[in-house]
């Protein structure tokens, strides 16, 4: 069978399922916006205890860090992304996720094989283009001002 790049895509929307665009989007913005709320309140609570705006916005990053790995390594944080998608991807809970599942799936491989190479499989990409998009932008940030 000769399959065209045509024939591919009908038999590809035939099979794959519909998108439910309004509710994904909802989900999306509704889990998203919870995770920067509860940070929100995680930060007023370490102001209110206290600490410094740079010092309580270190501790309530290292909160979220630690909730979101900890969510990923009992299996929960995967079951919330099924369902809010994208929304689970804001920065420093999706980066957690990321790497705290990469070391979960590469720990039998042992210490330095697997978890020491493989660790940053899905975040290496993102640090790389993040490095270089903050350069590029630096650069043309620097003419135009």
């Amino acid at each position: 069978m000769n399959v065209t790049p045509q024939l591919y895509a009908d038999m590809s929307k035939q099979v794959s399922p519909k998108s439910k665009t309004a509710v994904n989007v909802f989900a999306a913005f509704f889990v998203g916006g919870s995770i920067c709320a509860f940070g929100q309140i995680i930060l007023e609570f370490f102001k209110t205890a206290g600490f410094g705006q740079i010092q309580a916005g270190t501790w309530e990053a290292i909160v979220l860090i630690a909730i979101a790995s900890l969510l990923t390594g009992i299996g929960v944080y995967e079951k919330i992304a099924k369902h809010a998608g994208a929304g689970t991807l804001v920065p420093i809970t999706g980066f957690s996720n990321a790497i705290s599942s990469c070391a979960i799936e590469s720990q039998s491989e042992g210490a330095v094989l697997g978890i020491g190479t493989k660790i940053f499989t899905i975040a290496g990409p993102v640090i790389l283009y993040g490095c270089v998009a903050s350069v590029l932008y630096g650069i043309v940030y620097y003419f135009i001002r």
